[in-house]
């Protein structure tokens, strides 16, 4: 069959690793897509060519990690097969929990009222506190994705601990709505196409040709999802990179993904071998770290011919933010997108407080700072009331004692650095566990607020010039704050999926990154270190023009020592 010339011309210019991949005969695949390696382009030149050679739109699906993953891939198929005369929309493109939704809703079944977890958890264990409801919401997806428990089951254990109970009442209390939880869109549809042949059978024609992103994040349950509605003839296109498998927090394992000829044994696997993106100095370095890892496939990953670039070294024994605004000082003021990444949300408070002292706009929607806290005006507004002739030290301390706050605060870009100190102490090398994996809702707690005021109070003379002091540096933070920044302040798990001209990574140094914290409290410490070392292979390959790694020389990162030579980390050296 001659292809249509926009599909001709669109698989032309794909490379021929990409090539080979966009144009697979169906069946069981998994394509081994490296950072960098163009996973998208490939997946979106495989759909045009399965549309081209006769493949029926309405039989393709793909599925994806995320929102705005699916958001991107469906704009750039409808760029894709607009030439071909198919609509916008004419294949299937969803999330796991979208799709979940969707065959429900074939159904007939029920998808509302569909239940807001933290809040639900808010009112059956309402002394958890933020940190704890957020550890009670990950048990609760153990328990229902990955260890596939029901709540009666749980019930019948006369054993069963407090984490076990309050499952039992949080799964009692959204049966009690009508409604269901997002882990059940996908729970309850697996549930009814295995119960429903004529369902099943409906759906398995929807997926004919089923495309399955970022494999390598899936949990239990997607991937159960994805092979019951590719079978029997498991015409499926996996595409994922176990070098980048870091959900394990959000039940994602690589050794699922490494599994995978197990579970389709006629799967062939298809490699896509080049980064793209990144300078040469930089994919020969990430890549010489993640090598270091067990759990991998065994593949070759190369920077594309004459890939420029610089991977720059930056040992310094200053304070953070001190380094921070070394790093930004050194990139060009060319309009350069940038983007300065930590391990945890915590250490992006120093970079914060380095762009409102610059005066620089920047992107960072997903770190909640305690300036911003709701908490903070109730401690103001309680402090107003102590006797006003006591002096501001005294008067935070009385709420501060009320509040029982501990001695360390949060860093928070409240003040501008300076040679006073007045930006507030260090963030802590060993962070709490809820600020080391995601984004967190913009709740601090009491304690946290009123030792992050005694922390800033010293410079001000008056509780008016402290409130003076939190009002302009909202309404400074509220100015620079904005999404079309070119400078983005990000945790490296947040970032996967994205890119940037130059990109700094601070706080690569032992105890900070791999987090001592994560490795502490993993059960299988050898492979939450495994887990950790492809985080920061993750973080280095966001980069397209630069990488800086900053580190104190004194104690630079185990991953650096596995990357680099003692000689190249004892100097500024710039490699490439």
């Amino acid at each position: 069959m001659e292809l249509h010339p926009a599909v001709a011309d669109r698989l032309e210019r794909l490379a021929p690793d990409q090539r080979a991949a966009a144009t697979s005969p169906p069946g069981p695949i998994l394509c081994v897509a490296p950072a960098g390696s163009g996973k998208t382009t490939t997946l979106v030149a495989r759909i045009a060519w399965l549309a081209a050679t006769g493949v029926e739109p309405a039989t393709i699906c793909a599925i994806t990690f995320n929102r705005r993953a699916a958001e991107e891939l469906a704009t750039r198929l409808s760029d894709a097969l607009g030439p071909l005369g198919l609509a916008p929309g004419a294949v299937r493109v969803r999330t796991f929990h979208a799709l979940g939704r969707e065959i429900l809703r074939s159904a007939g079944a029920s998808v509302e009222p569909l239940v807001d977890r933290t809040g639900l958890l808010r009112q059956v264990a309402p002394g958890a506190g933020p940190a704890g409801w957020r550890q009670l919401d990950d048990a609760i997806s153990r328990l229902k994705l990955d260890l596939g428990v029901t709540a009666d089951e749980v019930a019948a254990d006369p054993d069963r601990g407090p984490i076990a109970r309050t499952f039992v009442a949080y799964e009692r209390a959204v049966a009690a709505t009508g409604g269901l939880d997002f882990d059940d869109l996908v729970l309850r549809s697996i549930e009814l196409l295995e119960r429903d042949p004529s369902l099943l059978g409906r759906w398995r024609q929807a997926c004919a040709h089923l495309l399955v992103d970022e494999v390598q994040d899936v949990d239990r349950s997607q991937l159960r999802l994805a092979l019951l509605l590719a079978a029997p003839a498991n015409q499926v296109f996996l595409v994922g990179d176990d070098d980048q498998s870091i959900y394990g927090w959000r039940l994602a394992d690589v050794r699922r993904v490494l599994a995978l000829a197990e579970e389709l044994p006629a799967l062939r696997r298809v490699d896509l071998t080049t980064n793209y993106r990144c300078p040469g100095p930089v994919v020969e370095r990430a890549v010489r770290l993640v090598a270091h890892n067990r759990e991998r496939f065994t593949k070759r990953i190369t920077a594309r011919s004459g890939a420029a670039g610089r991977l720059v070294l930056a040992p310094d024994s200053s304070d953070e933010v001190v380094r921070i605004r070394r790093v930004i000082d050194a990139w060009p003021a060319d309009g350069s997108t940038r983007a300065v990444l930590a391990r945890t949300n915590r250490e992006l408070g120093p970079a914060i407080a380095v762009a409102l002292e610059l005066g620089l706009p920047f992107r960072a929607p997903e770190i909640p700072l305690v300036i911003e806290s709701p908490e903070l005006d109730r401690l103001l507004e309680l402090a107003e009331r102590t006797p006003g002739g006591w002096p501001l030290l005294f008067r935070l301390g009385a709420i501060a004692d009320r509040s029982g706050a501990a001695p360390e605060a949060p860093a928070d870009p409240l003040h501008p650095p300076g040679p006073a100190g007045s930006l507030g102490p260090e963030p802590r090398p060993s962070p709490e566990p809820f600020d080391t994996i995601e984004p967190e809702p913009n709740v601090f707690s009491a304690a946290e607020v009123a030792a992050a005021l005694l922390a800033w109070a010293p410079p001000y003379p008056t509780l008016a010039a402290l409130a003076s002091a939190v009002r302009e540096r909202r309404s400074r933070l509220a100015t620079l704050r904005r999404d079309d920044a070119p400078l983005t302040f990000a945790t490296a798990h947040a970032t996967k999926g994205l890119e940037f001209d130059h990109v700094a990574v601070i706080g690569m140094e032992t105890g900070r990154f791999p987090s001592a914290h994560a490795l502490r409290e993993a059960t299988d410490p050898g492979r939450a270190l495994e887990e950790e070392r492809r985080l920061a292979y993750v973080a280095w390959t966001r980069a397209r023009r630069s990488l800086t790694l900053v580190y104190d020389p004194e104690a630079p990162s185990p991953f650096l020592r596995e990357a680099f030579s003692p000689e190249e980390l004892g100097t500024n050296a710039r490699h490439g």
